[in-house]
């Protein structure tokens, strides 16, 4: 039975934005308890379930886990390294497995992925077989991806395959044990930077790249995957960005570069239509008087929860209040607002607190329609949610309150809009509603894209604008 050590670190972080991510943000299981989630929809999860059937000996080490958010204490890296490194220094296993997100930042490391690395590499005489899986918006250093054997990156946004991808990487570690063979990885960074909604894969310029990854698979026997990472824009780190990853055991270097090339231009050439902009949320919703039938979703990148975001920006809020929208449903992440309702109060005050982007609080008198707890099962276990937590989300305590045309579900846990169960568990039927707001980029889609009559992107205040020319980068090494 080989023997595998597998460990997980899953977060993607806004360096942009204010603050510091604690540890308590962290969902934290060691050891054993990973075993927990074993057949779960979460990457770690399939990855359990592949060592299973295939009579893998499986050493636990840690698996830490949280939302996307700003900058990482490094007390959390040195944590996490005090569970895997001593493991991993020992040495008693045949491969090590990891689980990652790859855009990890901490406030002594750029790179956390890179900075685990380089603690191995600086200890062991001898690397280790590394295998491992990465989000589609993971930022790889040079050093981080020639540290693994074999790489295997989401292929889908929103992320469907998030779990099937661990499963992938999983299958690959197991040919490599089963031949001997030992593939090693090429990255190839092109200096390209992509907000959000510029990586949606059903379109290009993520469309055409998938496509050609896919054709250099089949047609060149030596490579065992090719990855296209579309990188995470909101990290000001010197990694940060698109990069281009090939696993294989070709040992003509030429010929490698040669497919590095072919996909480097391929990705210069479509440059442009990753650069997405949206229109002003007044300018839009001025066109949409009278409402047309059907639900219309109206997307707030600029306050992505996916990307990081708080959740709680009032732009789009302010904006239906302006054009008085009737039957419309919007979610803010606000606990403060659901403790206030708690104790009777039906004047409160909204949003506007996890941005200084942001205008601040909108002061509502609202009607009280409920106030529930918020843990609710995915309706889709295949969804971009699932490959954040598994089968259920937990929104913290949560009100639905009423305001003139608006139902408003206030949550006290940011809570991703990527299943429909979010609003379904609070009694709000989202699919008769006239118009609903979603704080998402692209993650969302797979949810939406069944209920809605259109979708439509607004840009707004906030910290995840589709807009990178206004963010401060310092330290990103880009032509963007």
């Amino acid at each position: 039975m080989p023997r595998i050590l597998i460990a997980g670190l899953f977060h993607e972080t806004h360096t942009f934005l204010d603050g510091v991510t604690p540890m308590a943000d962290f969902q934290i299981r060691r050891g054993e308890d990973m075993l927990t989630c074993l057949g779960d929809a979460s990457p770690l999860g399939g990855v359990l379930e592949y060592a299973e059937s295939s009579g893998w000996d499986v050493v636990p080490s840690a698996d830490y886990r949280a939302q996307p958010s700003a900058t990482v204490a490094d007390e959390v890296v040195e944590a996490f390294w005090q569970d895997f490194g001593p493991l991993a220094l020992a040495g008693d296993f045949d491969a090590v497995f990891l689980v990652l997100h790859g855009a990890m930042a901490s406030q002594s490391h750029p790179s956390v992925e890179h900075e685990i690395f380089m603690r191995l590499r600086t200890a062991l005489k001898t690397m280790p077989l590394v295998f491992g899986v990465l989000d589609l918006h993971a930022n790889l250093s040079e050093f981080t991806a020639c540290c693994f054997n074999g790489l295997v990156a989401y292929r889908e946004n929103p992320h469907t395959d998030a779990r099937e991808a661990a499963v992938r990487a999983a299958k690959l570690l197991q040919r490599s044990l089963t031949t001997g063979e030992r593939p090693r990885v090429s990255l190839r960074r092109p200096g390209l930077i992509w907000p959000p909604t510029g990586t949606g894969t059903a379109s290009d310029p993520m469309k055409s790249l998938e496509a050609l990854a896919r054709d250099l698979e089949r047609t060149e026997r030596d490579i065992w995957d090719v990855s296209i990472l579309a990188g995470f824009s909101f990290a000001d780190t010197p990694h940060c960005g698109v990069s281009l990853a090939i696993s294989t055991t070709c040992e003509d270097m030429r010929r490698v570069l040669n497919w590095l090339n072919v996909l480097e231009q391929k990705a210069c050439s479509l440059k442009l239509l990753g650069l997405v902009t949206d229109p002003p949320a007044d300018e839009l919703l001025a066109q949409l008087s009278p409402l047309p039938h059907g639900l219309t979703v109206l997307v707030e990148p600029s306050d992505n929860i996916g990307g990081g975001a708080s959740g709680d920006g009032t732009g789009l809020l302010r904006a239906l209040l302006r054009h008085r929208i009737e039957n419309a449903a919007i979610c803010l992440a606000d606990a403060e607002a659901v403790r206030a309702l708690e104790a009777g109060e039906r004047q409160i005050c909204l949003g506007g607190k996890g941005s200084r982007l942001d205008e601040g609080p909108v002061e509502l008198d609202v009607e009280l329609l409920s106030l529930n707890d918020g843990r609710f099962e995915l309706e889709d276990k295949n969804s971009h949610l699932a490959s954040m937590c598994g089968d259920a989300f937990d929104m913290g305590r949560c009100a639905v309150v009423k305001h003139a045309g608006l139902t408003i579900l206030i949550t006290s846990i940011k809570t991703p809009p990527f299943d429909l169960g979010q609003w379904h568990s609070q009694g709000i039927d989202i699919e008769n509603m006239s118009v609903a707001v979603v704080k998402a980029a692209v993650a969302h889609r797979r949810a939406y894209d069944k209920i809605a009559a259109r979708m439509l992107w607004v840009d707004t205040p906030g910290p995840c604008s589709s807009n990178l020319a206004s963010l401060p980068y310092k330290h990103a090494k880009l032509t963007r």
